[in-house]
């Protein structure tokens, strides 16, 4: 299978498919490219699906890693691989893709199908204003790494991820709990090797955890780790405000991570809508070129069959939009200045 970002035919062996790639995205300036990583059932989609809402749909571009795998879910069995180690997954595709993508170059994916754990037939993608990567192994390579402008992993405590992947595999992958449950335990090897480490690589590290009295997914509370890779915006407006029950609905403080000093953001869960609207205005006030906007997917999460919402998911996602919304207003400055 030839996977190409010229302008030039690109054949696709396993279903004698030819694509010319002629029409290029005339876009003045290359994508604002978001990564996404974290473990499976992390919130990677949920998180990203939110991010694209506030950016606007049409503006952006979301590519799942997991098309990438090079096994389908019946191989993966027979070889006693699993889809979270490196050589699962075709990385070098996956590093050419991104290059194209990043260069405002098209690509020819693969499109793994989840329901079925099989290949679906491969899709035609062109890059738009921004860019969002979403997988497992999103930052496993330099090469990778380097071609992101904000890098995101999400790390929810261990038994929360088990409980998301378990509501999700069984009501959307055709799994059984004990299936997901065997699967986890095998797959946890891969994890610490091969997923977690990826961490370190991360601008902001996002953790959603249970608050001591309440395990409602809908006020979870939230742990930022703002790295000082990016410059982050100034809330120091709303960190005072008090929550609900009296508690800070928002606390910065400064500590070690990864060896490195930085500042963490806690949202506390039960965060009342005033106050998550209040934190929404400051954010947008840092970017008073831009319209404010308050999409009603952003905060939004399907928990089984259940939509479901929460304001510390929404301020979260906006806070990352934040930053990809700097660096397109960079970009714009930057082709405005060249042409003056």
């Amino acid at each position: 299978m030839a996977w190409l970002c010229d302008d030039i035919t690109a054949l696709v062996s396993s279903q004698s498919l030819i694509v010319t790639w002629k029409d290029r995205t005339d876009m003045p300036y290359r994508p604002v490219i978001l990564g996404v990583v974290g473990d499976s059932a992390a919130g990677k989609t949920t998180i990203s699906a939110g991010i694209a809402s506030i950016l606007g749909e049409d503006r952006v571009t979301v590519i799942c890693t997991d098309d990438y795998h090079r096994y389908n879910r019946k191989q993966r069995s027979e070889l006693n691989i699993s889809a979270l180690h490196p050589d699962c997954n075709y990385i070098d595709i996956m590093e050419q893709h991104l290059r194209c993508l990043a260069a405002g170059e098209p690509i020819l994916k693969p499109v793994y199908n989840h329901q079925t754990g099989d290949f679906d037939p491969p899709e035609y993608v062109c890059p738009r204003e921004f860019l969002i990567l979403e997988g497992l192994l999103g930052f496993a390579t330099p090469t990778l790494r380097n071609a992101y402008h904000v890098k995101v992993y999400l790390d929810p405590p261990e038994q929360l991820r088990r409980q998301w992947k378990i509501k999700r595999d069984t009501s959307k992958r055709n799994y059984t709990t004990e299936q997901v449950l065997m699967q986890l335990n095998k797959r946890e090897r891969d994890s610490a090797e091969f997923i977690r480490p990826q961490r370190k690589w991360a601008d902001m590290v996002v953790q959603f955890y249970a608050p001591r009295d309440s395990s409602d997914s809908e006020h979870l509370n939230v742990q930022l780790t703002l790295r000082s890779t990016l410059a982050h915006p100034d809330l120091s407006d709303v960190i005072s405000e008090g929550s609900n029950n009296g508690e800070p609905a928002l606390r910065l403080r400064v500590g070690r991570d990864e060896g490195r000093l930085t500042e963490f953001l806690d949202i506390e869960g039960r965060v009342t809508t005033e106050q998550a609207m209040a934190i929404e205005d400051t954010i947008w006030s840092h970017l008073p070129e831009l319209q404010n906007q308050r999409p009603l997917q952003i905060g939004t999460f399907v928990e089984g069959q259940v939509q479901r919402h929460s304001h510390t998911l929404g301020l979260t996602q906006l806070l990352i939009a934040y930053h990809l919304l700097v660096g397109r207003l960079e970009k714009e400055r930057t082709v405005t200045e060249e042409r003056e």
